[in-house]
């Protein structure tokens, strides 16, 4: 279960970002960005319990046209070992105490879990809702086989627009699109709402 704790969070997700999106490859903005939250994104669940997933969503309004960004995050309640270059910050939760923030592609527990979301045996849970399933977001499996290891041995290569997460060479990869825009094309991949639901575009496909 995504349990949502109704309490604070310091520094919040977006200061956390704001240092950490300008120094991305696929970051679109200026030298002086204003980001805020955006109404998309979802969470997945950790079958054990320990680490949070969230794929958060924010927009530049300081950008031409506004960009959208999607900012998938995994947090725990200690370093995760090995991932100091995937750590986005720290941050004090009100219930739970320190939280470490990563990059969540660069997570096993985010890769497997996301795995399993595109094969349709996980489910999308509502970002402020305990326990409650995400209905806006559609996942179209077409027979995704999920792996059933090595999701923390894959290779994690950013680009221009996109996050690649490889399990090898013949298997298909999981691109997550990091900036986001609305597209409606077919294809394995995961597609919800953003901008309280006015536009919709894929999050993660697979190629």
């Amino acid at each position: 279960m995504a349990l949502v704790y109704d309490t604070t969070l310091v520094p919040g997700k977006v200061d956390l970002l704001a240092a950490w999106l300008p120094t991305r490859p696929w970051f679109r903005g200026g030298p002086n960005p204003r980001f805020t939250r955006a109404a998309g994104g979802f969470r997945l669940d950790d079958p054990a319990g320990e680490v949070g997933i969230e794929f958060v969503v924010v927009t530049d309004a300081s950008a031409p046209g506004k960009v959208v960004y999607l900012t998938p995050m995994t947090y725990r309640g200690a370093p995760m070992p090995g991932a100091d270059d995937a750590l986005i910050g720290t941050a004090e939760h009100g219930v739970l105490g320190p939280r470490w923030f990563y990059d969540a592609p660069h997570d096993p527990v985010f890769v497997e879990q996301l795995a399993r979301l595109l094969g349709g045996h996980a489910q999308p849970q509502h970002r402020d809702d305990s326990d409650t399933v995400d209905t806006t977001v559609t996942v179209l499996t077409a027979d995704f086989e999920v792996p059933t290891s090595g999701f923390d041995t894959v290779s994690v290569t950013d680009t221009a627009t996109s996050t690649e997460i490889s399990f090898g060479a013949d298997r298909p990869a999981i691109r997550l699109h990091r900036t986001i825009t609305p597209d409606a094309s077919a294809g394995i991949r995961v597609q919800a709402p953003w901008d309280e639901g006015s536009a919709r575009g894929v999050f993660v496909s697979v190629v």
